[in-house]
């Protein structure tokens, strides 16, 4: 990880140098452009190399209110979450050089909107499927908890054959589309024009499937397990709490 994304930085930098002394350097267009262009190919996977080592990197350590990765598809699920927590920083980067090349330098960009939709395409997706290995998506327990303990694995079960009958459905109709797309790699039709269309597309039904594999995880891990009882205290997160307690007692 840190010799990647120390061969990032370097090549970056070399870049940027480029950009400002030499007419016919390398910008943000020949970035999503690499044909023929070593340097780019070589930034563009050293900057790839660096991402997946951190997010290897990160995975090692865990959240105060995070759920342990006990499935056969966790890990696999957490590192992909740490990617799109990094991911979301460089959207918070690409909006900070927004800002200040258009306000204090007055040369906006034509491609940092399109980068930031780009990036957080994938922090979206990619954030869904983090939210399944956590079980932090959206249940109702008012009647779940009601049930004995068969009852509630039968609706566990059905849950996840209703997930898993959505993923066939939305791969099954979505597939040609997403193939053309990805075959003829379509842009989005502005000035920088990136394949956003031909690359999220195909990133969908893949994360989707991701998705419902997790599921299936989640459910065969979970299975001994005794039920749990919900209550509102259950949203509170003592970590925060905590955290905030001790910015309070800390001198001035």
């Amino acid at each position: 990880m840190i010799a990647f994304t120390a061969l990032t930085l370097v090549l970056y930098a070399y870049l940027v140098f480029q950009r400002i002394f030499i007419e016919d350097a390398y910008g943000m267009f020949e970035m999503i452009r690499p044909a023929g262009r070593p340097m780019v190919q070589v930034m563009l996977i050293s900057l790839s190399a660096s991402l997946f080592f951190a997010s290897l990197f990160l995975a090692d350590t865990k959240g105060g209110i995070e759920i342990p990765p006990d499935g056969f598809f966790d890990l696999f699920s957490v590192v992909l979450g740490r990617l799109a927590m990094i991911m979301t920083a460089f959207i918070v980067l690409v909006m900070f050089y927004e800002v200040i090349s258009r306000y204090v330098f007055s040369r906006p960009t034509l491609w940092a909107n399109e980068l930031s939709l780009w990036i957080a395409s994938f922090v979206f997706l990619l954030a869904g499927l983090y939210a399944m290995q956590q079980r932090s998506h959206i249940r109702i327990y008012i009647i779940y908890d009601l049930m004995p303990f068969w009852m509630k694995k039968t609706a566990d079960v059905i849950s996840v054959l209703l997930i898993i009958g959505f993923t066939f459905a939305l791969v099954w109709g979505g597939y040609n589309d997403a193939e053309n797309r990805f075959l003829r790699m379509e842009t989005f039709g502005t000035a920088w024009d990136p394949p956003i269309p031909g690359i999220v597309k195909p990133a969908l039904l893949i994360i989707i499937v991701l998705v419902c594999i997790q599921a299936v995880s989640n459910l065969i891990a979970d299975w001994n397990k005794m039920p749990e009882s919900h209550t509102p205290a259950d949203e509170i997160d003592e970590t925060d709490i905590a955290n905030i307690r001790r910015t309070l007692e800390e001198p001035k």
